[in-house]
């Protein structure tokens, strides 16, 4: 990416010049957040992206771990950018906050209130969904298509270029993200409960399930699965159910090909409620697509199934896998929206 880790970097200089950005993508399973110089030209590709530092740290998805727990996260990774940068908050000029969890104008004006207390008052604060920071990293900053985000949660966000928006999922895993990482990996274990009960077939899940966890019976599912609440604890056993499918289980084959077409009919919802493909559906469009769900180019290529399904709707589908990360793409916002000289937050 052209990055730097720390602040040794020749850019590292040009952070007391005009100051820095931040910008952070907060996640279910963790969260990043890059520094940027403001003084730097527009960026020609991802390569070119000047990178002054780069920190992580856990869960900020007030839905999963709290509000406060969070918050927490979010300032400490913000101040470990910052000093990774060898500058302060002083030098900062805009943040954008991508997270996961806010879903609401409400959940946005919480987060403003806060961040508001922690830099000095010149700063600029853009507090949008995770989805919009995976958008720009596809798209360079330009906020325009849909992306698809499908790891340890799911979610199906577009924008148009006039900055209409809709979104379908990210509802978490109560109301039913069951493309998600957290989805399949559930069902695979719902699986394993009902073969075992005499409910449902047999499937080699439950071998390569047990053997993952260390477990010796199915019976002790139900206490590996309740002491720890954590969704990415179950979306990391999405590997052992690729893996299966790939070695011929049906069971696991299915859990796959219904996450295909949940995480497909997502696009698809909000690209009509758009229009995204033009008024005869067959317009090119920009997909993004990012999440750990996505990656990879395995025998079992669930990318390229949901691309695949999704084009049979609209054929002018433009698949994009972004070559720089959702930070990055939220601190393009934020240093996108400080050169334009916008005054309202948000974007607005």
């Amino acid at each position: 990416m052209g990055g730097y880790e720390n602040g040794d970097s020749p850019a590292g200089a040009a952070a007391g010049g005009g100051g820095v950005i931040l910008g952070v993508d907060g996640g279910t399973t963790n969260t990043v957040c890059v520094c940027l110089p403001v003084a730097m030209p527009p960026p020609e590709s991802p390569a070119a992206v000047p990178v002054l530092s780069r920190a992580v740290a856990g869960c900020s998805n007030r839905n999963s771990v709290g509000e406060s727990a969070a918050l927490e996260t979010l300032e400490q990774v913000m101040g470990q950018a910052l000093m990774m940068a060898n500058t302060d908050h002083s030098a900062v000029r805009a943040v954008c906050l991508a997270v996961s969890g806010v879903n609401h104008p409400s959940d946005q004006q919480r987060m403003l209130d806060w961040i508001r207390d922690i830099f000095p008052g010149h700063v600029k604060f853009y507090v949008e969904n995770d989805a919009v920071a995976a958008l720009a990293s596809g798209t360079m900053g330009k906020l325009h298509g849909c992306v698809l985000i499908a790891g340890t949660g799911s979610i199906a966000y577009g924008v148009t270029e006039d900055g209409k928006v809709a979104r379908a999922a990210g509802a978490g895993p109560v109301l039913g993200d069951w493309g998600s990482g957290y989805g399949i990996a559930a069902q695979a274990l719902t699986a394993v409960v009902k073969a075992y009960d005499g409910r449902g077939p047999h499937t080699n899940l439950t071998r390569q399930i047990l053997r993952k966890l260390e477990l010796s019976s199915p019976d002790e599912l139900i206490g590996w699965t309740y002491a720890d609440p954590s969704w990415a604890r179950i979306a990391a056993l999405v590997p052992v159910v690729v893996s299966s499918a790939e070695d011929g289980d049906e069971v696991a084959n299915k859990i796959l090909r219904d996450s295909v077409q949940e995480l497909a009919d997502s696009v698809v919802a909000v690209v009509r409620r758009l229009t995204l493909c033009g008024e005869d559906g067959n317009d090119q469009f920009p997909l993004v697509l990012v999440g750990g769900v996505l990656e990879g180019n395995k025998k079992w290529n669930i990318s390229g199934e949901v691309v695949r399904c999704i084009s049979e709707v609209f054929p002018g589908v433009h698949p994009i896998r972004p070559e720089v990360e959702p930070a990055i793409g939220a601190a393009l916002l934020a240093w996108s929206y400080h050169r334009k000289g916008l005054k309202l937050e948000n974007g607005s």
